[in-house]
């Protein structure tokens, strides 16, 4: 495991030398992800289903949550997953691109100041142990720690397993992905016990990875469960 964690980090060590960094979106050097682009990057904007946070014509509950309420107190995301943030967040996941990390952690922190959610611990949606192992990284503790240094909160990246490897949330459908991950987390830290938790994760789209975390979390004694991610798929898109 040391082994393989050095020869990592050589890697991207290598990467650097090799292509200075440059700015996800634009190509501008010096910057992993430029203000400009960030700036640009279409925020999500009410009216939005109280629920699930998914864009539409009236601040009301959507049809699916009014018909089937997602487990959890509320869904809210920063902005789109189009554009340059989408290019970002797929170099942040997939290209080991952890300087991404501080930028994208900065848009949810000022998400969070103008909009806070009730929260004193952060929990990161944990990956399971084979897919930590694969990509080497939480791409979500990685910006739940951004989040909880840039507010003062406590940030708990231990306190919610994954108890099962799951497929990919990408390759499936709406009612696929509830089904996939029902039951997949566990939360047995005392820590979580009559404390507001806020969720932390890259991407939204149906909400049901959050809501399975959310039920674990109120298992093990949360008070309170919001979730806020960076970005936003339309459930229409899948």
């Amino acid at each position: 495991m040391a082994t393989t964690q050095w020869l990592r980090a050589v890697g991207h060590t290598l990467l650097d030398l090799l292509y200075p960094l440059r700015c996800a979106g634009c190509g501008q050097p010096g910057t992993s992800y430029c203000s400009d682009c960030r700036d640009a990057a279409p925020r999500v904007l009410l009216p939005i289903c109280p629920l699930c946070g998914q864009t539409q014509e009236r601040m009301e509950l959507c049809a699916r949550c009014a018909g089937e309420p997602l487990r959890i107190d509320g869904i809210r995301s920063v902005a789109l997953f189009e554009g340059t943030l989408r290019q970002a967040i797929h170099r942040f996941k997939y290209r080991s691109a952890r300087d991404l990390a501080a930028p994208l952690g900065e848009m949810i922190a000022d998400f969070w100041r103008e909009h806070p959610l009730s929260a004193d611990l952060i929990v990161p949606v944990p990956l399971h142990a084979r897919r930590l192992k694969e990509r080497g990284y939480n791409q979500a503790q990685l910006l739940a720690d951004q989040l909880g240094g840039a507010i003062g909160i406590t940030v708990a990246g231990d306190v919610l397993r994954r108890t099962r490897y799951t497929m990919a949330q990408a390759r499936l459908d709406g009612g696929q992905r509830r089904q996939n991950v029902q039951g997949a987390f566990l939360c047995q830290d005392s820590r979580v016990r009559d404390r507001p938790v806020l969720l932390i994760d890259d991407i939204c789209t149906t909400g049901a990875t959050l809501e399975s975390c959310s039920v674990a979390l109120r298992e093990g004694g949360a008070c309170s469960v919001w979730a806020l991610t960076l970005a936003r798929t339309p459930y229409s898109s899948i």
